[in-house]
């Protein structure tokens, strides 16, 4: 049923994340599927681009492919059903368009309990859910 799963993460709250990477662990092992564990850069504001090193957005994908791994190392998901991606730009867009390159069929994300703020101005997990072109299953924390 689900052959490719992706499972987007915040590297600022690996915490958050655990409970969606043991969602997509036991969906992957039970269909026989994969599990992709995205992560996604913003955009480095323009304000702020002369004030940064000049080879601040490489430094950054860096230590994100170096946690994300660690990330994936501790997620107990056997290593030839895992893969690791970084992407920059919108969070939402770049998790629609990850989901649009590997064919998932399935984005197990986490999020946070709404806040009233979320109700006017909507979050990450709220556009995926209405845009994604396959089926998100959006884990809570307690």
């Amino acid at each position: 049923m689900f052959k490719s799963i992706l499972v987007p993460i915040d590297l600022a709250d690996t915490a958050l994340a655990k409970k969606a990477i043991d969602t997509a662990a036991t969906l992957a092992r039970t269909y026989d599927g994969k599990v992709r564990l995205l992560h996604v850069i913003s955009l480095t504001p323009v304000v702020l681009a002369e004030y940064v090193p000049a080879d601040f957005d490489e430094q950054q994908r860096h230590d994100a492919e170096t946690a994300l791994a660690e990330v994936a190392a501790a997620s107990g998901i056997e290593p030839a059903r895992l893969s690791t991606a970084v992407r920059q730009g919108g969070i939402y867009h770049e998790i629609i368009e990850e989901v649009t390159a590997i064919g998932a069929d399935l984005i197990v994300m986490s999020s946070h309990r709404p806040a009233m703020r979320s109700y006017f101005l909507g979050s990450n997990a709220g556009h995926v859910v209405r845009y994604a072109p396959c089926s998100v299953l959006v884990v809570r924390d307690s």
